[in-house]
């Protein structure tokens, strides 16, 4: 590896440098890619599938949003399920004594 010292050279130089090393990371990283997908093509061919057959396979299942379970007083469209943290208008609601049945769908 060619040692360079970054200190000598001008902004024109650095950022041709910088440019260089982004092209080069980016063949990189293309090269390595195909590599993967020809080794997992082989590895497929070896059971008797292509591998677009196994990708279609496994399509991915996406959680369903949760309904709604509580309802902001003053504006109905704020909505919270119940899940994930509280929002700060059940929090400011439940430390000033009210429950969470106050704010039942």
């Amino acid at each position: 590896m060619t040692d360079i010292d970054l200190n000598a050279l001008s902004l024109a130089e650095l950022k041709q440098l910088e440019k260089n090393l982004a092209k080069a990371i980016t063949s990189f990283e293309d090269c390595r890619k195909a590599e993967a997908r020809a080794a997992a093509e082989a590895v497929a061919k070896e059971h008797g599938f292509s591998l677009g057959e196994l990708a279609e396979m496994s399509p991915v299942q996406k959680r369903a949003a949760a309904a709604p379970k509580y309802r902001h007083p003053e504006n109905p469209e704020i909505t919270w399920s119940g899940r994930g943290r509280k929002p700060g208008w059940i929090a400011e609601a439940l430390e000033a004594g009210k429950s969470l049945e106050d704010f039942a769908i």
